[in-house]
């Protein structure tokens, strides 16, 4: 009957749709799914491909340098290598589902799916954050401490742990404690909100292992490691060339032996942690917003869903997966080096660099500067 309005009635998932009948042809210009209009997926869709594209490529050519190049298998780097294959992971079995939620509005690959999505985004996002966790403990008690404690085979013991404890902590939702469900508005699967004191605590559990305990290591460690290079930088600058082996030790400056060693010590630690101090801050800018937005939906009371804004702080926790790679080689020349070598030349993306003219230094070994040597 024209001018009878029709209530069209859907799932839980499914807001209720008011439509005409006498338009019904205009059913396209209803607003179904408010919070992501087609103004916002078209652009949020090319970043992901963006995204995807990157963290493949980039964590591949990272990972493949590592695998083939022995001189690069040092600790940090088979620390950095796990790093980049925990988000190709990502890349490839959470970032599509998303990219395919927001224009479906709604989970179309079936419960279980959700489960296995969800599970796999918290067990990745998981390893590759303790990785940074393990990789900022490690400059700690270089830097800080002046003990390297983490040699290959340790590393290798560090990375199965952390597999281990990151599955043991994201797996419980799938044995029925608390559980990963689909919200609408939501571009993937997420812990359900806690309806019992059981499922607030492991809620709790796994936010604290997912973000807050590593930032809060992380934090702590590089304000040290911080703290440590300011107070012996202006350590070595105020005791010049005529800074001698005792009072070199009285300074906590210990394992020098001439003031050249001073120099180049520090200046190569510096390199390196400002490398690996970059990816924390990267990694505290893409993940902050994530994790307050995840406190707020699984414990606000009065929380009112902002469909556009979920989708923009989920994307900006993907694209840390993106920039790690870029910062490998943009800072660490060795990466650079070794992409030029790795990647065919007509698909070169980088600048040609001037050719080596040091000898290659294995990475488990320890040099010092003499009088008569030259690095």
């Amino acid at each position: 009957m024209a001018g009878v309005t029709s209530i069209l009635k859907t799932t839980k998932f499914m807001p209720t749709v008011v439509v005409n009948s006498t338009n019904v042809s205009s059913l396209e210009e209803v607003d179904v799914y408010p919070g992501l209009p087609l103004s916002a997926v078209v652009p949020l869709a090319a970043i992901m491909i963006l995204m995807i594209t990157v963290n493949v490529l980039g964590n591949s050519i990272v990972c493949l340098i590592v695998y083939q190049k022995p001189a690069m298998r040092s600790s940090i780097n088979l620390l950095l290598a796990n790093l980049a294959f925990a988000d190709i992971l990502i890349a490839i079995t959470c970032m599509p589902f998303a990219l395919v939620t927001i224009f479906t509005t709604d989970w179309v690959f079936g419960k279980v799916m959700c489960q296995i999505s969800a599970f796999l985004h918290v067990l990745f996002c998981m390893e590759a954050i303790y990785i940074l966790a393990t990789i900022s403990i490690d400059r700690y008690f270089i830097i800080v401490r002046r003990k390297d404690k983490l040699n290959p085979y340790r590393a290798r013991i560090m990375i199965g742990t952390s597999w281990i404890f990151s599955c043991l902590i994201s797996i419980p939702p799938i044995f029925g404690w608390s559980g990963y469900v689909f919200v609408r508005g939501s571009a993937q699967c997420l812990l359900e909100r806690p309806d019992n004191a059981a499922d607030a605590i492991y809620a709790i559990i796994q936010l604290l292992c997912l973000f807050y305990l590593p930032c809060i290591l992380m934090s702590y460690s590089y304000l040290c490691i911080l703290n440590t290079v300011r107070r012996n930088s202006c350590r070595v600058q105020n005791h010049p060339e005529s800074l001698s082996v005792s009072q070199a030790n009285k300074l906590g400056l210990t394992g020098i032996t001439r003031p050249a060693r001073v120099n180049v010590d520090m200046s190569f630690k510096t390199r390196a942690f400002t490398t690996i101090l970059l990816l924390f801050i990267v990694f505290v800018i893409c993940w902050v917003p994530y994790a307050i937005t995840h406190l707020i939906v699984l414990f606000g009371d009065n929380y009112g869903q902002n469909y556009l804004l979920e989708t923009i702080i989920l994307w900006l926790s993907y694209l840390n997966s993106a920039f790690n790679p870029i910062i490998y080689c943009w800072r660490i020349k060795k990466f650079r080096e070794a992409c030029r070598e790795i990647i065919p030349k007509t698909f070169k993306l980088w600048p040609k660099l001037p050719g080596r003219t040091q000898r290659r230094i294995r990475p488990s070994a320890i040099y010092e500067c003499n009088d008569q040597s030259v690095v």
